[in-house]
């Protein structure tokens, strides 16, 4: 226990502390929660009133940002599935930083799903046994459900592992690999949920088709992994702690087959609804070319397949997938136009018209914006302790005083700060081929590496 307290403490101690970098991005990020915390107080009082939602468009930005978000987390399987599955070394040394990821994105979901509840002092009502959890009656049930299974999975697996590293102790794989086996596939169900959330609705013809569930996928495994390629690039410009190219470009890949369905599955969509035009066409329509004068979404739409096509097709091309110059625009531009397909672009349409044929035109107002931009930047915060910490332990920096990584448990550590490749795994003995000798290391178990930045700023 007192080993616990102490990880706790040091953990908490290392996150507080950098340089003006840091406290600049956090500072920026206090002034937007500061905001958040004025609107969402506004709403609690006011009640969806003050929000661009109607009674015929009762789903907007906030559950839009839910779709969206849930495939961020779900694409942390792109960094576990290749290290523990197919023993990916490069993946293996930063997979407890893709955990972090999903972590931070599961928690934006319960923000946005908070923000969307007229009355947020009811949220006991979805808790099991107390609440009206109403199983199997009910969608959004098994959602929530999945989604807080799929964090909790993400904290024990992630903490457990940084902590077995800041002791110094070997992981016990009989308690560790089950359940990384299982977040494997609870990620791919909370995706799966979510679609079927939407597509159990006979009344939506919009989202009532069959493709639904393999078109989030596809596009999780594209937004995801592309904001964890931007983290990881940032990473290794302003930390110690090297990712290997190896690492980033499989992640890479990932994001070009994976951005190449969800094209092909959207292409087949709208070949499908425009071609012979039936009760699902007046949403798509509404969606690309506006109707009766509706077409508040229209820009975005064409804004988002832009997007998503520029960024394909910088994907194609190996040698703009692989500089790192151009592979941040590629990501940018496909978490982006993912991020609008998967969200309003997804949600809106499916209420217009309504199942009586109401058309109703829905802009989010300015009070929505700001607190879905609190919202992201909460969960930004959260990413940046987690990451932050992470880092600290990787690099040991953060570690038990009588317990050095060189001794402790006859273990070493594999992680460095410098691009020399290693086939050092997490549980490996000091005798395992390709371990440094202590001559080799500096205090903390780091390699030093001229040209190499601080620590985390």
């Amino acid at each position: 226990m007192h080993k616990l307290a102490r990880f706790a403490w040091d953990y908490v101690s290392y996150i507080v502390k950098g340089g003006p970098k840091f406290y600049a991005w956090m500072g920026s990020l206090g002034v937007l929660i500061a905001i958040w915390a004025y609107c969402f107080y506004v709403q609690a009082t006011e009640g969806l009133a003050v929000t661009g939602l109607t009674d015929q468009v009762s789903d907007g930005l906030y559950l839009g940002n839910v779709m969206f978000l849930v495939g961020v987390a779900a694409a942390a399987v792109t960094v576990v599935f290749p290290a523990y599955v197919y023993h990916h070394k490069a993946l293996h040394e930063v997979t407890v930083l893709g955990e972090m990821v999903a972590i931070a994105a599961v928690t934006m979901c319960n923000l946005f799903v908070l923000s969307h509840m007229g009355r947020p002092d009811r949220l006991w009502h979805m808790l099991p046994v107390i609440g009206i959890y109403n199983i199997p009656n009910s969608m959004i049930t098994f959602d929530v459900l999945v989604l807080q299974v799929y964090l909790m999975l993400n904290v024990a697996c992630g903490f457990y592992f940084l902590y077995m590293k800041y002791t110094g102790g070997r992981i016990n794989k009989i308690l560790y690999m089950p359940l990384v086996y299982l977040s494997i596939v609870w990620a791919l169900s909370i995706h799966s949920v979510t679609a079927l959330f939407v597509n159990t609705m006979p009344a939506r013809p919009f989202w009532h088709q069959p493709i639904m569930p393999i078109h989030f996928i596809s596009t999780a495994f594209a937004a995801g992994p592309a904001l964890i390629i931007l983290i990881f690039l940032i990473i290794r410009r302003n930390t110690k702690l090297w990712i290997a190219d190896e690492a980033i470009n499989l992640l890479s890949t990932i994001v070009t087959y994976c951005l190449g369905i969800a094209l092909f599955l959207l292409m087949s969509e709208v070949a499908t609804e425009l071609y012979h035009p039936t009760e699902h066409t007046l949403g798509r329509e509404y969606l690309m070319f506006g109707v009766h004068g509706l077409n508040a979404l229209v820009p975005w739409f064409w804004a988002s397949l832009i997007a998503n096509i520029v960024a394909f097709v910088m994907l194609l091309i190996p040698r703009v997938r692989k500089n790192y110059r151009f592979l941040p625009v590629a990501c940018v531009l496909a978490f982006a136009g993912i991020w609008v397909q998967k969200g309003v672009a997804l949600l809106v349409p499916g209420f217009i018209p309504s199942p009586i044929g109401e058309f109703t035109n829905y802009v989010p107002t300015l009070l929505e914006v700001l607190v879905s931009l609190g919202n992201w930047a909460i969960g930004a915060a959260i990413l940046t302790v987690l990451i932050k910490g992470a880092i600290g332990v990787l690099l040991g920096e953060v570690k038990y005083a009588s317990a050095p990584w060189e001794v402790s448990g006859n273990v070493m550590p594999f992680y460095r700060a410098s691009p020399e490749p290693t086939t050092m795994q997490p549980w490996a003995p000091l005798t395992s081929p390709g371990v440094r000798s202590s001559a080799e290391t500096t205090a903390g178990g780091r390699t030093r590496r001229a040209g190499r930045g601080g620590a985390l700023a």
